[in-house]
């Protein structure tokens, strides 16, 4: 696939950055280099080669839920603006 001026031109124009001829030419060729060496992955041999997400084998690295004391009620609320009856007061947003 070839990337032609009017291509540029086109995303240059959805994009709403303004570029010269000379500005045009440049990334048209420039992208169709890029295109060219991506091509080369197109002449590899990938019969036996698995499909895959991700190169590397991945798993869970989360650590499992402990039960945990939690932090006191009044160390929690202790640099809050406001607080009302052992809960955080915050300013209403809904009406109802």
């Amino acid at each position: 696939m070839k990337i032609t001026r009017q291509d540029v031109e086109n995303v240059a124009l959805l994009s709403r950055l303004e570029m010269t001829k000379e500005e045009l030419d440049a990334y048209a060729g420039q992208l169709n280099a890029i295109l060219e060496y991506a091509d080369v992955l197109n002449k590899l041999n990938t019969k036996d080669v698995e499909p895959t997400a991700h190169v590397l084998p991945l798993k869970n690295v989360m650590r499992p839920d402990a039960v945990k004391p939690s932090l006191p009620r009044e160390l929690a609320l202790s640099n809050a603006p406001e607080a009302e009856d052992g809960y955080f007061k915050v300013p209403k947003i809904m009406e109802g």
